[in-house]
C-alpha cells in the first residue's frame, strides 16, 4: 500500500484533474448556452447551436458528478464544509443545471415561438448561472471562507450569501470564468457550425480571448497585492490521522505567490492560461480552429490550476479562524480508504476517457441547416 502522504497528494491531483475535465468538457457547452442569444438570430440558427451541444451536454457533466463523488469520499470535511457554506450558491447551480434537460427536452414540443423563446432563455440560463457560480467559488476560496470548526469538529459557517460570497474580488473571478468559457464555447461552435453562426463565433471569440487575459491579469494583480494568503505555521503532520484543528494557521500577505518562489516550474500554469487565450485566436485566424479549440482548452486548463497550485496545500482555508482552514493533510479519508478508491478510480477514469474520444469521433462534423431540414424530428 502506498503511504498516506503519497496517497493525499495523489488525490490533491485526481480532484484538480476531475475539475479540470469538468471546466474543459462541460465548460464548452455552458459557453454555447451563454452565446445562445447572441449568435443564432432565427429559430433554424438556434436549432444548429442547440443540436452541436445536444448529443454531448450529458456526459460531459459526468464530469462534475465524478468532482462531487471525489470530494465526498476523498474529502469529507471538505464536502460538507462547501456544501453548508455554499448552499444557496450550489442550490442556484443545481437548479439552473436541471434547467438543461428539461430546455432541450420541451423546446420542440410546441412549435410556437413564445413558447421556444422560453425554453431557449432556460438554456442560456443554465449556461450563465453556473459558469458564474463556480467562478465567484473559486474567488471566495482564494480570500478565505467564514466558517469554523468547534471542539468536537462540528462545522459552523457565519457568512452569508450577499455580503460575503458577492464580494468584488469574487464576482472578478466570475467575470473570468464567464469569458473564459464564451471562449471556449465560442472555438467550439466555430469548428461545429458555418456561414453567419460561424462569423458570429468567430466575433465571441475575438472577444472573449483577450478579455480573458486581462481578467486573469487583474485577478492575479490582486491576489499579489491585495489578498492575504494562507500559511501553516506548526503541526499538520503530512503523514497523521486527519484533523483540521491539530496545526497552526497565519495569513501573510502574499502567500499565495509562495509555491510559484519555491517550485518556478509551476509557473507553467498561468503561462498556459496566456499561451492557450492567444493561441486559440490566432489558430482560428490561421483556419486551424481544431487546434485552436486544443488552446482554449490549455487556456482553461492552466486558469483552474493556477488557483489550485496558489493555494496548495490548502484545500478551503477558514477567514474566520485560520486553524480550522482544510488542508491536504488534515482532512482526507483514511489511507485504506484512499487507497482503495484508487485502485477504482484507475479502472474507472480510462473507461469514462475512452468512451467520451469515441462519442466525439462518431459525432463529428458540422451541424448545418441541411440537417435540421432533413432530420428534424429527429433533432431538438
Amino acid at each position: 500500500m502506498l503511504d498516506y502522504e503519497t496517497l493525499r497528494v495523489l488525490w490533491w491531483l485526481l480532484l484538480g484533474l476531475v475539475l479540470i475535465g469538468f471546466a474543459v468538457m462541460d465548460g464548452f457547452d455552458l459557453g454555447v448556452a451563454i452565446l445562445l442569444p447572441w449568435v443564432a438570430r432565427d429559430d433554424t440558427e438556434r436549432r444548429i447551436v442547440i443540436n452541436s451541444i445536444g448529443p454531448v451536454w450529458d456526459g460531459n457533466q459526468v464530469w462534475l458528478i465524478l468532482g462531487g463523488g471525489a470530494a465526498f469520499a476523498a474529502w469529507p470535511p471538505l464536502y460538507a464544509t462547501a456544501f453548508s457554506g455554499f448552499y444557496v450558491a450550489l442550490f442556484l447551480v443545481l437548479a439552473a443545471l436541471i434547467l438543461r434537460p428539461v430546455g432541450f427536452d420541451f423546446r420542440n414540443k410546441v412549435d410556437d415561438v413564445r413558447w421556444r423563446r422560453v425554453w431557449d432563455t432556460a438554456l442560456f440560463t443554465a449556461g450563465f448561472v453556473p459558469t458564474l457560480v463556480f467562478g465567484v467559488a473559486f474567488g471566495n476560496l482564494l480570500q478565505g471562507v467564514p466558517f469554523h470548526f468547534d471542539d468536537e469538529l462540528r462545522v459552523t459557517y457565519t457568512g452569508d450569501f450577499l455580503l460575503h460570497l458577492l464580494n468584488p474580488f469574487a464576482l472578478l473571478t466570475g467575470l473570468l470564468s464567464l469569458a473564459m468559457l464564451i471562449m471556449h464555447g465560442a472555438v467550439y461552435l466555430i469548428i461545429k457550425t458555418e456561414g453567419a453562426i460561424e462569423a458570429r463565433a468567430r466575433r465571441a471569440l475575438a472577444f472573449g480571448a483577450p478579455l480573458t487575459a486581462v481578467l486573469f491579469s487583474v485577478c492575479g494583480l490582486w491576489i499579489a497585492f491585495g489578498i492575504d494568503g494562507y500559511v501553516v505555521v506548526e503541526g499538520a503532520a503530512r503523514d497523521a490521522a486527519s484533523n483540521p484543528l491539530a496545526k497552526a494557521v497565519v495569513r501573510e500577505p502574499g502567500a499565495w505567490l509562495a509555491n510559484y518562489r519555491g517550485q518556478p516550474w509551476m509557473l507553467i500554469a498561468p503561462a498556459l492560461g496566456y499561451v492557450g487565450a492567444a493561441g486559440a485566436y490566432l489558430l482560428v485566424r490561421a483556419g486551424r480552429p481544431g487546434l485552436a479549440f486544443v488552446g482554449s482548452a490549455a487556456s482553461v486548463f492552466g486558469i483552474v490550476s493556477t488557483a489550485g497550485l496558489s493555494m496548495f496545500p490548502f484545500l478551503m482555508p477558514s477567514s474566520t479562524d485560520p486553524r480550522s482552514s482544510l488542508t491536504v493533510w488534515d482532512s482526507s479519508s483514511s489511507q485504506l480508504t484512499l487507497f482503495i478508491m484508487l485502485i477504482a478510480s484507475v479502472v474507472v477514469l480510462p473507461i469514462v476517457a475512452s468512451y467520451t474520444v469515441f462519442v466525439y469521433r462518431v459525432l463529428r462534423g458540422k451541424i448545418t441547416s441541411h440537417d435540421i431540414a432533413e432530420r428534424g424530428p429527429s433533432l431538438y
